[in-house]
């Protein structure tokens, strides 16, 4: 579940390998692509962190942050 940190959409995800993991990113590395809507991430071997927050709108999450979360979840529930 997505949840609500200092102004940010966060949620980490593990998968069962670095390559499984990877492959997540570079599909969401798309969808933020075609959303112009950059996250902050990180990633270390099977676990990925993901932080949503508009940049031009300090301190408070928008509903661009909110229609990535979704395009992210819906990923997850294709595989």
């Amino acid at each position: 579940m997505w949840q609500e940190q200092d102004n940010q959409l966060t949620r980490s995800f593990t998968f069962l390998n670095f390559s499984e993991a990877f492959a997540f990113m570079t599909r969401v590395a798309l969808l933020a692509e075609q959303q112009n809507h950059h996250p902050w991430w990180s990633n270390v071997y099977n676990q990925v962190t993901i932080r949503l927050s508009t940049h031009d709108a300090v301190g408070v999450i928008t509903d661009k942050d909110w229609t990535l979360a979704r395009a992210i979840d819906a990923l997850l529930q294709a595989e």
